[in-house]
């Protein structure tokens, strides 16, 4: 006859044992993570395509389109690729870089990991590259690798637009089109919002405005629901602020930029800043020298945590403070966009 206490302990040891299986067995599934929810779901991938992901649940099968996606852990992640993948979302790129360097892709068995990693390495390359922090040539010649090696990944259409920006940071503005444009064949209503307002953005470089003001006019018209959409829309309308401002109608161009400010959320440091700069490029094109540097100042003293507009705000003070007779403040933005951004060119 077994004895009452041992017979608690071999119960107690299998519950424990259980448990053990269980969190292990869950920590081996993949799970997929979504914009909208701080929870996974977690299961087994059994389709990958550049339009999103079919993750098995149990008997059940879900469909996550690329444009929900967040991240996906997958079953087998190398450490270092957990805390890059990390860093990268939350736009530590130094710091997912020197994860990544870690990481020995020849001894990754699973594809899916392998590309994963590819895609965050070249996503950081690309962000410090479009603040100046990187080589653009190169970045633009690890995307189009990516692109042509992985036509099947949830990335695509992420790389494409990388693609763009890139392309828009170097002028080549035919190549941004095309890149921008495939975003239109995305499946999610989003990515084709995104596509008509870079386009709109690269026709308004090219000093196309009645292009841009089309552009950015379907976007600002079209009616949305979701927080991103709506983002969009937004930064839409300051296009068509910028728009307005050179194509000669320059009162219409600020008011419409001056509203978007009275309007924006403060906790939204990204868009703030894109749009205080659209401010500054509407005072540009409005002849307004001295309102244009408080706008790019605004940037410049606010909103220095975002690499692409702070750059973009110095490299306009560089151009503009001179204007004023105020040269050396030019050359204190010149020192710190060399600095801060040495590879930038607006």
């Amino acid at each position: 006859m077994t004895h009452p206490r041992l017979l608690c302990l071999c119960v107690v040891a299998a519950v424990f044992s259980f448990g053990l299986m269980t969190e292990d067995a869950q920590a081996q599934l993949d799970r997929v993570y979504t914009h909208d929810s701080g929870t996974a779901s977690s299961g087994t991938i059994t389709t990958v395509t550049k339009n999103g992901i079919q993750l098995k649940v149990g008997s059940n099968t879900k469909n996550f389109s690329e444009d929900e996606i967040r991240k996906v852990a997958f079953q087998g992640d190398p450490p270092p690729l957990a805390r890059a993948r990390e860093f990268a979302i939350d736009g530590q790129y130094e710091q997912a870089l020197d994860e990544l360097k870690a990481l020995d892709f020849n001894t990754i068995s699973r594809e899916l990991i392998k590309v994963d990693a590819t895609y965050y390495r070249f996503l950081s390359r690309a962000k410090l590259a479009l603040a100046g922090q990187g080589d653009r040539k190169a970045a633009t010649a690890e995307g189009l690798s990516f692109a042509g090696s992985n036509r099947d990944s949830y990335h695509f259409y992420s790389v494409a637009k990388l693609l763009g920006d890139l392309a828009l940071a170097q002028k080549q503005h035919a190549k941004a089109l095309q890149f921008y444009g495939a975003l239109a064949q995305a499946p999610s209503t989003e990515s084709k919002i995104q596509s008509r307002y870079l386009i709109g953005v690269t026709l308004l470089e090219q000093d196309d405005i009645p292009g841009a003001e089309k552009a950015f006019s379907d976007v600002a018209s079209v009616e949305v629901n979701s927080t991103s959409a709506l983002r969009l829309k937004t930064l839409a309308k300051a296009g068509q602020a910028v728009a307005l401002a050179k194509g000669g109608k320059a009162k219409e161009g600020l008011e419409l930029a001056d509203k978007l400010i009275t309007e924006l959320n403060p906790t939204d440091i990204e868009m703030s800043a894109k749009i205080y700069n659209a401010q500054g490029a509407s005072y540009e094109a409005a002849g307004d020298i001295e309102g244009a540097i408080l706008a790019y100042l605004h940037t410049h003293l606010m909103f220095s945590g975002q690499p692409d507009a702070h750059a973009t705000a110095l490299s306009r003070l560089v151009e503009l403070w001179p204007k004023v007779g105020r040269t050396e403040r030019a050359a204190e933005a010149r020192q710190e966009l060399q600095t801060r951004y040495p590879g930038f060119v607006n």
